[in-house]
């Protein structure tokens, strides 16, 4: 059985055009601030210690579609959904809804990492402790 993390974010001010409405970019900082909200909920961080080892998941793929506008102060329900667990990357689907209605759909993939001081990241395969801290959330 399969699980979802759910959260909740008020559309602000700043985060609109002209019109009013959420504009598009927007979107991407939702998921991002969604996605590390579920992995602060599992314990880790964004930069987790891990067997010592410092690891991030920096993103390779980022797309949203748009379904319906939202506005200032409408409050939006995420789900992040774990679609596929690699053996180094993580996709995430990420659904926004307002007032029972789909509003957008994004998906994101990235890559597990080793971070090294002056040193460029380096994939590396997920850790089997995370990968039974993700297991659970896998659509």
């Amino acid at each position: 059985m399969s699980n979802s993390f759910c959260t909740t974010r008020l559309v602000e001010f700043h985060d609109t055009d002209m019109a009013g409405i959420m504009h598009f970019a927007s979107f991407f900082h939702y998921m991002e601030s969604a996605e590390h909200e579920f992995i602060r909920s599992l314990g880790l961080s964004v930069h987790s210690l891990v067997e010592g080892d410092t690891l991030s998941f920096p993103r390779v793929a980022a797309s949203c579609d748009y379904k319906r506008p939202v506005h200032c102060e409408n409050a939006l329900d995420i789900e992040v959904r774990l679609i596929r667990i690699g053996n180094k990357s993580l996709c995430y689907a990420i659904d926004f809804s307002h007032a029972g209605h789909d509003v957008a759909a994004g998906q994101i993939t990235c890559v597990c990492c080793r971070v090294l001081p002056g040193k460029p990241l380096t994939s590396v395969p997920i850790p089997a402790a995370i990968v039974a801290k993700l297991q659970p959330y896998l659509s």
